[in-house]
């Protein structure tokens, strides 16, 4: 069974940074693409940031220039570093792993406060 665990939310102030990681289980994880979202209540889903096996990347605009994806495929596990935050970045975030079949983990809580 897959299994799809992130981690790294928590408080930050405003400016500062937090690396979060998404760690799977039960599944080959090379095999996937792995993309971070981002929800608040409420509010639609918003697409982050995807990086395949290689390490390609791509990221929406609101987040390109302090955002960065990364995974370690020895390790089963991705990573999204980010920096200068800002009270907008507030949200739960999630990340995805798309293949033959699609996984999700149940979020990390962001909160840029001061």
């Amino acid at each position: 069974q897959v299994q799809v665990v992130e981690s790294g939310g928590g408080l930050v102030q405003p400016g500062g940074s937090l690396r979060l990681s998404c760690a799977a289980s039960g599944a080959i994880f090379e095999s996937y693409t792995v993309y971070w979202y981002r929800q608040a209540p409420g509010r639609r889903r918003e697409l982050l940031a995807g990086i395949i096996s290689g390490g390609g990347a791509d990221y929406t605009n609101s987040v390109k220039c302090r955002f960065t994806v990364s995974r370690d495929n020895a390790k089963a596990t991705a990573y999204l570093q980010m920096n200068a935050l800002k009270p907008e970045d507030t949200d739960v975030y999630y990340c995805s792993l798309r293949g033959s079949s699609d996984y999700w983990g149940q979020g990390t809580q962001v909160t840029v406060s001061s």
